[in-house]
């Protein structure tokens, strides 16, 4: 079912996209008057979907200077990792009997599509394909105050660093997170829930990974 988007979720839109594609920086002002005019709408969208995005942690509102974009401190990081682990085990345990053949195939799908970006180095389209492959179970839980959950969360990990001058090391982290996906659709296709949950929470999203700065 087609779900109406309102101008502040079509905001909401346009400045995750920018912050993935690099063009806003972590402590640079967010020029409110500047996407009025590339959007061509009010402030109040704008401001709607600003506080919208202070709430969920990627903006801050800084007194006197308006919002920018906020980097976590490791530990912060590290925490959130673990809670994701424990969410997102948690979603595919829920969803696992439920997936059919087709979804099973879609997730295979855009592994093989990770794979093809990551050797080309675009890792824009990583993200995005990560993103779809996470997104097909997730929707499969049934329960929606988890996912909501687990989308505000991933949505702290909105900024991306990929060094160009680190490329090799890019690289090879996005590889071996790609190879985890792999395992998870064997266990997803095998049913073996304990296993899956388990591997999701201390492997997928084990919290010491969270130094790398990479959306897994």
């Amino acid at each position: 079912m087609y779900k109406f988007q309102s101008l502040k979720d079509h905001v909401y839109d346009y400045i995750a996209d920018q912050i993935l594609k690099g063009n806003l920086l972590p402590n640079e002002k967010i020029n409110e008057n500047k996407i009025c005019q590339e959007l061509n709408i009010s402030r109040t969208p704008v401001r709607e979907a600003l506080i919208q995005l202070s709430s969920e942690g990627v903006l801050e509102n800084v007194p006197r200077k308006g919002f920018v974009l906020r980097t976590l401190n490791p530990r912060e990081a590290a925490e959130i990792y673990e809670v994701v682990g424990l969410l997102d085990g948690y979603a595919a345990v829920l969803a696992c009997p439920k997936l059919s053949e087709k979804t099973l195939k879609d997730m295979e799908f855009y592994i093989d599509s990770m794979d093809l970006a990551i050797s080309s180095c675009n890792y824009e389209m990583y993200y995005k394909q990560q993103e779809i492959f996470h997104q097909l179970y997730m929707v499969e839980c049934g329960n929606s105050t988890l996912i909501d959950s687990l989308v505000k969360l991933k949505n702290k990990f909105m900024t991306k660093n990929y060094d160009v001058t680190q490329m090799e090391d890019v690289k090879a982290v996005l590889y071996e997170t790609n190879n985890e996906h792999k395992e998870m659709i064997k266990l997803f296709r095998e049913q073996k829930t304990a296993e899956l949950e388990a591997y999701i929470r201390e492997v997928h999203w084990d919290p010491s990974k969270s130094a790398t700065e990479v959306t897994v």
